[in-house]
């Protein structure tokens, strides 16, 4: 039986969300892995942009950061951070994003500002960056973080990046937000849509192994479940040879590749 870890059932499930998918906005770290991945496999059309302002990325290698020179090479084009964000995002090119935070809500919200009093913090985190816009202006956001009780909270400490804002069918719409807010938020332990009758974080996925009291335990509000709850699909053997031996041999991002899943 093929083992895997946390950390790579989350790239895998996250690839595998961008099936059909042609342009994905995205950083570094897991989403990067997920979204080459994705390039590899089931969206051989994927063009990566990076915030930095390249369109069409084909790293040879794993870019260490979004100004990482590797990203330029075999790229459609480069340009200004003001032109990417005003002529592609703001201009309702991006199809689909990644995020991630310190914090999400129910409804999709994100902190990643501050722990604690704004003022006072007991963590200053490192902001917004184009995250803010990022949520508001792509068509759709994939967001991706392991589960835990202290990220998945009732209340955000601070509103970085909008969700669905109260959870209120149209609020988005109604606070005029062109892009659709999350569509899926995949974790190490359970993917989650907001497919319900109203835009609240639903589990309609535990991985293998995992209880759903196991997810709940994490979560700090009571879980919304699916009524068809589904197992996710492990990694595959070929997914995994591409992970491993291609776009993270180094496990530069893979911590945990030493605890078997």
């Amino acid at each position: 039986m093929q083992t895997y870890t946390p950390s790579e059932i989350m790239i895998t499930s996250s690839a595998r969300a961008m099936a059909g998918e042609r342009v994905v906005f995205v950083g570094v770290g897991l989403p990067n892995i997920a979204c080459n991945l994705a390039r590899r496999t089931v969206a051989p059309d994927l063009e990566l942009i990076y915030e930095s302002g390249v369109f069409g990325a084909r790293p040879a290698r794993l870019p260490l950061s979004i100004g990482d020179a590797a990203l330029f090479s075999g790229a459609i084009s480069a340009c200004s951070m003001a032109d990417l964000f005003m002529n592609y995002l703001q201009g309702g090119l991006i199809e689909v994003a990644f995020l991630g935070a310190a914090q999400i809500d129910r409804f999709g919200n994100l902190n990643s500002t501050v722990i604690g009093d704004y003022r006072q913090p007991k963590i200053r985190l490192p902001g917004s960056g184009g995250a803010c816009e990022i949520a508001i202006h792509a068509r759709k956001i994939l967001i991706i973080m392991p589960l835990s009780k202290r990220a998945f909270v009732e209340e955000l400490d601070f509103v970085t990046s909008p969700g669905h804002l109260d959870g209120q069918p149209g609020a988005r719409q109604k606070a005029g937000m062109p892009g659709s807010g999350p569509q899926r938020v995949i974790t190490d332990k359970a993917i989650f849509d907001f497919g319900g009758e109203i835009p609240e974080m639903r589990l309609i996925s535990v991985h293998p192994g995992v209880a759903v009291e196991e997810v709940q335990a994490e979560v700090s509000w009571p879980l919304n479940i699916a009524p068809q709850l589904a197992e996710t699909a492990p990694p595959s053997a070929e997914e995994l040879r591409i992970i491993r031996q291609h776009l993270d041999p180094a496990r530069i991002y893979r911590l945990d590749a030493d605890k078997r899943g």
